[in-house]
């Protein structure tokens, strides 16, 4: 099992929050992190190495 990090991104383009997740490898980590992506971009990371970045959903409102 390998140590992944995914960083929730405020519209500021800040980290506000990170979760440290452990995952056999990079596929099950990338299907974990794109059940997360809500209001906030969600980069994903392994140790410096950037694995994936999911972008903000739009919100309901906004698609009407």
């Amino acid at each position: 099992m390998a140590e992944y990090r995914m960083y929730f991104i405020g519209q500021d383009g800040q980290f506000f929050k990170a979760e440290q997740l452990l995952f056999a490898d990079d596929s099950a980590a990338i299907k974990a992190a794109e059940r997360f992506v809500d209001r906030h971009d969600v980069e994903l990371w392994q140790a410096n190495r950037k694995i994936a970045k999911f972008d903000a959903k739009p919100e309901k409102a906004a698609l009407s």
